[in-house]
C-alpha cells in the first residue's frame, strides 16, 4: 500500500509540474485520472468506515496506516484534475463524470470544503491508532466533509 501511495504522490508532483500546460484540456483521460485519485481515497477511507461501523474489526495498526495513507493522498494538489469544462455538462464526457458545473461557477466554495476535508483527515491521522472510540468522532467528521462536497458538487448518477 505504501508503494501505491508513493506512486500517487510522485504522479501528483509530476502532474502539478506539467499540469498547468494541460489545464484547459477537459478530456476523458483527465476524468479517468480524477476518478483514479478518488479510488485511492476510497481504498483507504473504506476500511476506516468499516471499522467504525463494525463491519470489520478495529485494528489499531491498520487504522493508523489507512489514516496516514489518507492524509498523504489528501496533500496531493489535484487541481489539475479539475480543468474547466470537465463536468457532467460536457457532452464529450457523458457517462464518465458526476462532477457538477457548480464546481467552476462564481462563488463556488469547493476550495474551502476541500480544505475542511484535508484538516479533518489530518486530525484523523493523529488519533486513528488510539482506539475505535478515539477514532470515531474524527471519522464522522471526515465523512461529513466528504458529504459536504458530494451534496453540492457531485451528481448522484452519471
Amino acid at each position: 500500500m505504501k508503494n501505491v501511495v508513493m506512486a500517487i504522490l510522485a504522479a501528483g508532483v509530476l502532474s502539478s509540474a506539467i499540469g498547468p500546460s494541460f489545464a484547459a484540456d477537459a478530456t476523458d483521460k483527465t476524468v479517468k485520472q480524477r476518478r483514479a485519485y478518488y479510488q485511492v481515497v476510497l481504498s483507504n477511507a473504506g476500511p476506516l468506515f468499516g471499522m467504525l461501523k463494525g463491519k470489520m474489526a478495529y485494528d489499531a495498526a491498520k487504522a493508523k496506516t489507512f489514516a496516514n495513507n489518507l492524509k498523504l493522498v489528501s496533500q496531493v494538489n489535484n487541481k489539475h484534475l479539475y480543468p474547466k469544462g470537465s463536468g457532467n455538462d460536457n457532452p464529450a464526457l457523458k457517462g464518465q463524470t458526476r462532477a457538477l458545473p457548480a464546481i467552476w461557477a462564481a462563488g463556488s466554495d469547493i476550495s474551502k470544503k476541500g480544505a475542511a476535508w484535508r484538516e479533518a483527515v489530518a486530525k484523523l491521522a493523529s488519533v486513528a491508532g488510539n482506539g475505535k472510540d478515539a477514532m470515531s468522532a474524527q471519522m464522522k467528521l471526515v465523512g461529513a466533509t466528504c458529504s459536504a462536497c458530494h451534496k453540492g458538487y457531485r451528481a448522484k448518477d452519471f
